[in-house]
């Protein structure tokens, strides 16, 4: 088996090389933008795949490669094989292959859409394999559907009162989201709200939400240690909302006692806030850190901040978690909406959809 990488400006285009040297048998093993110090060879880096006795129909010159793209691959390729036989049986155990892209012009457009939102590459092939051809838009939208996992809920339905906490990196927009969620599910509707922060990591890193409570005539009191929100919670049993502000936390500085006492509080509903903006490894790396939170819902921010939105549905899955809220920008309250299939799937495939009601308060 033969692995090369492919550099072009579509995906498309650099299948069309990989199929002219390698032959058309060759296979579509991954897909990425290019990374900066390869991107004069063009907008996307393609690997494909053929059997190393297959002769190229159209020989062509490969194009050269910078030494550092060189060894970068080197470094991908065992990786990349195991990939590529996983995907392998996977498309087989479905009955369908990506043969059927060469075959059906619009499943491979399909293919390549998702591609290019940033979608997890296990996804895309799962999605394509599972899709009968000849493709339709709908067929594309049914397998989506069935992936995409929702829940814009506060707090726990079974529990008296809602306990929510956001936990993040530094940076997400915990504190503005946490206001906004206040005020659109909270003080809109007439409940009684009540803001606690854990944040005394950083010098008057709770003002912020200070401030805003005092706008907002909500009560708000800082924890110093976290031993003390369970009697926190204790004495403020009679309110309707209880919203708890964390600190941003680097690797280097996570808090087992913290994680701890957020995993561990009873009817505690915790909301790991992530930028969409933020990059697919990134992003990876940052949920896995969190995930010593328990967290039970994903929150997207910085919705403005992207064009690709295939790494909200790819965490979601990896972690079988449902999104709660999207956010887009910081104005308080507007900037943030539910959650919803439509809203999700707009964003994913850029239809009419994916503009979401962004400006409108929760009854």
């Amino acid at each position: 088996m033969k692995l090369k990488s492919f550099f072009a400006d579509s995906i498309e285009e650099a299948i069309g090389l990989a199929r002219r040297e390698m032959g058309p048998d060759a296979m579509l093993v991954h897909s990425k933008r290019s990374g900066a110090e390869a991107r004069h060879l063009g907008a996307y880096e393609v690997v494909c795949a053929a059997d190393s006795a297959t002769e190229p129909s159209q020989p062509v010159a490969p194009r050269a490669m910078p030494v550092a793209s060189v060894e970068k691959l080197a470094s991908e390729v065992s990786d990349l094989r195991q990939q590529m036989e996983r995907l392998c049986r996977s498309l087989t155990r479905c009955g369908t292959g990506i043969a059927a892209l060469a075959s059906d012009a619009e499943l491979a457009a399909a293919f390549a859409a998702l591609s290019e939102a940033d979608l997890d590459a296990d996804l895309v092939y799962e999605i394509v394999s599972r899709i009968a051809s000849p493709f339709t838009p709908g067929a594309l939208r049914t397998r989506l559907r069935q992936l995409v996992c929702v829940e814009a809920e506060l707090g726990h339905p079974e529990s008296v009162r809602r306990i929510v906490a956001l936990v993040g990196p530094p940076g997400a927009g915990k504190t503005s989201a946490l206001v906004k969620l206040a005020v659109q599910y909270g003080i809109s509707a007439r409940k009684r709200v009540h803001f606690l922060s854990l944040d005394t990591y950083r010098i008057a890193a709770a003002e912020e939400l200070q401030s805003y409570a005092a706008i907002l005539g909500t009560p708000c009191q800082v924890l110093e240690t976290t031993a003390a929100l369970a009697s926190s919670l204790a004495e403020h049993s009679q309110a309707d909302l209880i919203l708890i502000d964390t600190p941003g936390l680097t690797r280097s500085e996570m808090d087992d006692d913290l994680a701890q006492a957020i995993a561990q509080t009873p009817d505690l509903d915790t909301h790991l806030v992530l930028p969409a903006s933020m990059r697919t490894i990134d992003l990876k790396r940052t949920a896995e850190q969190y995930s010593v939170f328990k967290p039970d819902k994903l929150l997207f921010t910085r919705l403005d901040e992207t064009q690709t939105f295939g790494p909200i549905l790819s965490q979601s899955v990896r972690m079988g978690l449902p999104v709660s809220f999207v956010s887009n920008g910081q104005r308080i309250p507007e900037d943030l909406a539910a959650a919803t299939e439509d809203l999700l799937l707009g964003l994913l495939l850029k239809t009419e959809t994916a503009a979401p009601r962004f400006g409108t308060v929760a009854a």
